[in-house]
C-alpha cells in the first residue's frame, strides 16, 4: 500500500476525553473514529489489525472443533423473557420497538439465541457434542462508556456456546476452549492471566477470566506466589481470621454513649478500641423490575475490612443493578436503623445479612440504632442472628491466601475473555432437551465462552507501547514493514524504494511504502505512531544499495543492503508473523 493514496490522517494530540494510552494512541493513529460517546469506528489501519485478531481466533476456534456460524444482532424479546433475563439483565440492555410496537433487544450477548436454535435440532444424545461460534457485533447500554474501545456501547465480540448431554461432556468442551483462549491470547502477543472470576449476568456455575495484565485494567485480580490461587477480586475468597469462639468468654452486652462518632474510626478512637473490634453496617434498599423500592438489606463485615458487592449480591441471589445504597431517612423508621449508629442488634424489617467471619469474633462494638449510642460486647447467636452467612469480605493485598494462608498480592488487568459453564440455566427454561439412549429426556448442558475483539486490540495497544506510538506484535500489525522513502524525488532512492517493495510484496510480505511529499521527520513520527513493527529507510545510501534497517521494539539501527534488509524483514515475519 503506497501511503500517498492511503486514507489516513494522524494527530499530533489526541481529543481531550482520550486517558489512556490505548484510547489516546489509536485516535492519534487515525485507527478508530469515535461517532458518539462509547460507541467507535474503524479506520483502514486499525480494521487491519482488528481482522488479524479475528483470524487469529477463527483458526483456534476451528481447530478445537468449533464450527462458525452468524446470528442476528437483533435478538426478539420473547426469547429473553423465556430465559428470565428481559427484566433481569437491567438497564444496559438497549431494548427497541419495531413499528408495530413488538419488543426487540441489541444483543449484548446471545445465550438465547444460540438455545433457541438446538432445542429443536439436538434432540438426541447422538447430536452431541457440539460448539458453535460467531464474531458479531454486541451492544451495551453503558452508564459510563470510557477509556475508548475498553468500556464502549457498540463492540465486537466471539462468542461460543458448548452443547453436551452431561457435567463430564461440559468439562471435556470448556477445558478445550480454555486451551483455545491460551493459545490465542498469546499468538496475539499479550502477556495475560486466568483467573477465578463471577459470572454476573450471564449466570451459571464455574468460570475464568483471562485478563491482560495492565495498569490501567478495570479488573483487579488477587493472587498469591506460593500456590495457583489467582481470582478476581469480586470472586475471591477470604480465609477467615476468628479465633475459636469457645475459647473466648461473652462478656454482658452493654449501651455505651458515643457521641457524634459515626464512623468506624471515630467510634474506634472514642472507645479505645482496634478496627477489628467494631461491626460496620451498610445499608441498601432492593428494587423491582420496575425500579420500585421493595426492600431493605443490612449487610455487617469486621470494622477493618471492605465489603465486596459482587458477594452480596450474589447472597442474595439479585442483580447488580436491582441495589443500591440505602435512603436512611426512609429506612429508618422501617427498619429500625439510625445513619451512622446501625447495628445489627435489633434490626428488623429487612434482610440482614452477615459476614462469616463475625460468628466466630467474641465482645464486638456495633451500632446501638440509637443516635449518639454503641454497644459493646455484641455477640452472634446471642445478641443478634442473620438471614443469610456468607463471606462477604474483600480479599485485600496482604490478606492470608484462602488456599494456603501465604499473603496475597493484587494486580489489575484487562478482561479480554471469559469462559463459563452455564450448565442447565438457559437450557431448562427454554426447553433444550434431549433423549439418551433409554429415550430418557434431558436438559442439554450448556458452555459460554467470549472474547471481546475490540477489547483484545486495546489491550495489545495497552501493553505495546512508548512515549512515541503503538509498538505492534508482528501477528496483529496493521503491515508487517513500512518503507520510509525520504526523498521522493530523488530518482535513485525511488529506485530502490520501490524494488525493496516489489521483492517484499511478491513474497508475501505487507508493506507500507511512505511515498508522501512530506518532511522525513514527520515520515518518522507517524511511522514510530502507528508502530509497524519492521523500518526500512531508504536514504542517502540508496545509490550505494544500502538501507538502514531499524525494529520499531528496538532503538538500534542498521546500516545495511536492501538485499540483507528484505531477507532479515521475511525472516522475522516467517518467525513471528503467525504469532
Amino acid at each position: 500500500m503506497r501511503m500517498s493514496k492511503m486514507y489516513l490522517k494522524t494527530l499530533r494530540e489526541a481529543p481531550g476525553d482520550a486517558e489512556i494510552p490505548s484510547h489516546i494512541l489509536l485516535l492519534r493513529a487515525d485507527m478508530i473514529r469515535k461517532l458518539a460517546s462509547g460507541i467507535y469506528g474503524f479506520m483502514p489501519l486499525g480494521w487491519r489489525s482488528l481482522r488479524k485478531i479475528e483470524n487469529i481466533i477463527r483458526e483456534e476456534m476451528d481447530a478445537s472443533g468449533a464450527q462458525e456460524i452468524l446470528m442476528s444482532a437483533v435478538q426478539p424479546a420473547e426469547l429473553w423473557e423465556e430465559s428470565g433475563r428481559w427484566h433481569a439483565y437491567g438497564p444496559e440492555l438497549w431494548r427497541i420497538k419495531d413499528r408495530n410496537g413488538r419488543d426487540f433487544c441489541l444483543g449484548p450477548t446471545h445465550e438465547e439465541i444460540f438455545t433457541d436454535i438446538v432445542r429443536n435440532e439436538l434432540t438426541s444424545y447422538r447430536h452431541m457434542p457440539q460448539i458453535l461460534y460467531q464474531i458479531q457485533h454486541k451492544y451495551r447500554d453503558e452508564a459510563r462508556p470510557r477509556f475508548g474501545l475498553m468500556r464502549s456501547r457498540e463492540f465486537i465480540m466471539k462468542d461460543a456456546y458448548s452443547f453436551d448431554r452431561d457435567r463430564e461432556g461440559l468439562d471435556k468442551s470448556y477445558d478445550a476452549m480454555y486451551d483455545a483462549y491460551t493459545r490465542i491470547f498469546t499468538r496475539c502477543g499479550l502477556t495475560f492471566r486466568p483467573v477465578e472470576a463471577d459470572t454476573g449476568a450471564i449466570g451459571g456455575k464455574g468460570s475464568h477470566e483471562f485478563t491482560a495484565l495492565s495498569e490501567v485494567g478495570e479488573s483487579e485480580i488477587a493472587y498469591c506466589e506460593k500456590c495457583d490461587m489467582a481470582a478476581t477480586v469480586e470472586k475471591a475468597e477470604c480465609r477467615d481470621c476468628a479465633p475459636d469462639p469457645e475459647t473466648v468468654e461473652m462478656l454482658p452486652l452493654e449501651e455505651v454513649y458515643t457521641p457524634g462518632t459515626k464512623t468506624i474510626e471515630e467510634v474506634a478512637g472514642f472507645l479505645g478500641l482496634p478496627k477489628e473490634k467494631t461491626i460496620k453496617a451498610l445499608m441498601f434498599e432492593t428494587y423491582d423490575d420496575d425500579f420500585n423500592v421493595n426492600g431493605y438489606v443490612a449487610a455487617f463485615v469486621r470494622g477493618d475490612r471492605d465489603l465486596n458487592m459482587i458477594k452480596l449480591v450474589n447472597a442474595l441471589d439479585i442483580p447488580e443493578h436491582a441495589i443500591a445504597f440505602a435512603n436512611e431517612d426512609k429506612m429508618g423508621p422501617v427498619t429500625g436503623s439510625v445513619g451512622g449508629f446501625t447495628g445489627p442488634v435489633g434490626l428488623h424489617d429487612c434482610t440482614i445479612v452477615v459476614d462469616s467471619e463475625l460468628t466466630g469474633l467474641r465482645n464486638m462494638c456495633a451500632g446501638a440504632c440509637k443516635a449518639d449510642h454503641h454497644m459493646i460486647n455484641v455477640n452472634y447467636g446471642r445478641d443478634y442472628k442473620a438471614d443469610i452467612v456468607c463471606d462477604l469480605k474483600t480479599l485485600k493485598e496482604g490478606d492470608p491466601c484462602p488456599c494456603c494462608g501465604s499473603p496475597v498480592k493484587h494486580t489489575r488487568g484487562i478482561e479480554v475473555g471469559q469462559v463459563f459453564k452455564l450448565g442447565t440455566k438457559y437450557s431448562v427454561p427454554m426447553g433444550a432437551t434431549f433423549k439418551d439412549e433409554n429415550q430418557q429426556e434431558h436438559p442439554i448442558v450448556m458452555g459460554c465462552y467470549g472474547i471481546g475483539v475490540t477489547r483484545t486490540l486495546a489491550a495489545v495497544v495497552e501493553q505495546y507501547h512508548d512515549d512515541y506510538g503503538i509498538i505492534w506484535p508482528l501477528s496483529v500489525a496493521p503491515y508487517h514493514v513500512i518503507i520510509t522513502l525520504v526523498k521522493p524525488g530523488d530518482q535513485a532512492q525511488r529506485e530502490l524504494a520501490e524494488k525493496i517493495y516489489a521483492e517484499l510484496t511478491e513474497r508475501g510480505a505487507e508493506v507500507l511504502l511512505d511515498d508522501r511529499d512530506e518532511r522525513p521527520g514527520v515520515k518518522f513520527n507517524d511511522a514510530d505512531l502507528i508502530g509497524i513493527p519492521i523500518r526500512i529507510t531508504v536514504g542517502k545510501l540508496a545509490a550505494e544499495g544500502k538501507v538502514e534497517y531499524k525494529l520499531r521494539r528496538e532503538s538500534e539501527k542498521a546500516e545495511i543492503s536492501a538485499d540483507e534488509a528484505v531477507v532479515r524483514a521475511l525472516g522475522l515475519i516467517e518467525k513471528e508473523g503467525r504469532g
